[in-house]
């Protein structure tokens, strides 16, 4: 799963660390998805698109 968290973020001007405590993270985890190398749970997903103030879809783009 690919996703644009850092982009959206980057864009919002909002460090790792504010995204990870907005949505109740460690920043190592933001790091890790936004490196692809860790794909979230339904709950973390949905929590981390209300917080880039975007729908699901936008952050992040599942493969058939």
């Amino acid at each position: 799963m690919n996703n644009n968290i850092k982009k959206l973020r980057e864009e919002l001007n909002l460090s790792q660390k504010t995204l990870a405590d907005t949505v109740g993270v460690c920043r190592e985890t933001i790091c890790k998805l936004e490196a692809g190398k860790y794909n979230p749970s339904l709950r973390l997903a949905h929590n981390i698109s209300r917080a880039l103030g975007v729908c699901i879809e936008t952050v992040f783009e599942f493969e058939d």
